[in-house]
């Protein structure tokens, strides 16, 4: 029996009329029409939504040796899986690579907030510049805000963005003919890169403490406007460092989520989900403790030790938190 027979058995057995069938396929009745006459073969794509539909092996439909329908093998998972074709995967690895770059800007901006703050409180205090202490606090808070401001507004367009995507965070995927070679050689090509900005960003983050330690090494103890700048450029390095590896990170992770390996497994999938929920959060709670922390103190030019402590222990409360619940799941 050929393809085009299947078809027709199948189709008629379930009780579906060539419309209908064609629905569920997302097809038109022309299409169906000529599968069923045998004047066009569908592609591998429909060839797979079709065996589900029909509780068919692929085997069974492709091989015309094959006379007797033979039952799909029974997985918990399977019903709930999410065909995934070439165009779809493609759109998503499309809109991922825009969303790195936002996300990534947004926690620069988040960490660099408090530079202008820590520069003009260090200005006003050694006189280099002709304003009064609440005066410089007060420009470095709005520009703080006004940069935080853009970060969340890069955050949200992220995530409205990710939005017709979310089934990858929540369901397992079934990826069609050619998404699964297509993600792998991405991947591949993309390691070298992943590697590269993966060990910049961690150095740089290491590393930025030493231009506190240098100004410290020169000047002593002296209150020199040479630490201010020393705080801001510790800012920066961790800045740089941390966009590199949450750039790289989530390129990364698209690729993962399409091949559900690593962190991205469907096992694993609930705890990626709670990615996005947690930053929102995480970064909340850690601008509320700044701002509350220095309008009670007026102690503006130290409080901004909120901003590096924050950006370090960051993975580690992920972390933590992704074990607390594998361990509960």
């Amino acid at each position: 029996m050929i393809l085009a027979d299947k078809i027709i058995d199948l189709r008629k057995k379930n009780g579906w009329s060539q419309e209908e069938l064609a629905e569920k396929l997302d097809v038109s009745r022309q299409s169906v029409s000529k599968w069923e006459s045998a004047q066009s073969v569908p592609d591998m794509g429909r060839v797979v939504r079709m065996s589900e539909l029909f509780g068919v092996t692929t085997d069974y439909l492709l091989k015309d040796t094959m006379e007797q329908p033979e039952a799909a093998e029974d997985d918990s998972s399977f019903e709930n899986a999410r065909s995934v074709g070439m165009e779809e995967a493609n759109a998503f690895l499309a809109v991922k690579e825009k969303n790195a770059r936002s996300v990534a800007l947004g926690v620069l901006l988040c960490i660099l907030s408090p530079v202008m703050l820590v520069l003009l409180g260090g200005a006003q205090e050694f006189g280099l510049i002709a304003l009064g202490e609440a005066q410089a606090a007060g420009l470095g808070v709005i520009v703080l805000l006004l940069m935080i401001g853009g970060a969340v507004a890069l955050f949200v367009t992220a995530g409205i963005r990710s939005k017709p995507f979310s089934y990858l965070e929540i369901l397992p995927v079934d990826t069609l003919y050619g998404v699964d070679g297509m993600a792998r050689e991405k991947r591949e090509k993309f390691r070298p890169v992943f590697t590269r900005h993966l060990t910049v960003g961690v150095v740089l983050c290491v590393i930025a403490v030493l231009p506190l330690f240098v100004s410290l090494l020169i000047y002593g103890e002296k209150e020199v406007y040479a630490h201010v700048l020393a705080a801001a450029a510790m800012f920066v390095l961790i800045g740089i460092g941390v966009l590199l590896i949450v750039h790289a990170s989530i390129l990364w992770g698209a690729y993962q989520r399409l091949l559900e390996e690593g962190d991205y497994s469907r096992a694993a999938k609930e705890s990626a989900r709670n990615a996005g929920t947690f930053n929102g959060v995480y970064w909340g709670l850690v601008t509320a403790i700044y701002l509350g922390w220095s309008f009670l103190s007026n102690d503006w030019h130290r409080t901004w030790i909120v901003w590096p402590v924050a950006a370090v222990a960051y993975g580690a409360v992920y972390g933590i938190l992704r074990a607390l619940r594998r361990k509960n799941g």
